[in-house]
């Protein structure tokens, strides 16, 4: 099954994000993402999707550290 994503969070000039996912088989995860201005293409992963984590909460704290500019 597909990863849900639970939310995105955006930096502040939207040029790169962090989806916090439910993997759909009891873990959690984040996938960062980048946009280039010049080209429509949309989001594009920006590094691996990091999982394994078992909660929501861990998947985001490791979202805030590897990602601090992209957190509410």
């Amino acid at each position: 099954m597909k990863p849900v994503v639970l939310a995105s969070w955006e930096e502040p000039n939207g040029l790169v994000c962090v989806d916090i996912l439910d993997m759909a088989n009891g873990h959690f995860g984040y996938l960062p993402c980048r946009r280039d201005p010049e080209d429509d293409h949309g989001w594009r992963p920006l590094a691996e999707r990091v999982e394994g984590f078992d909660t929501r909460a861990k998947a985001e704290a490791g979202a805030r550290l590897a990602f601090p500019e992209c957190a509410p």
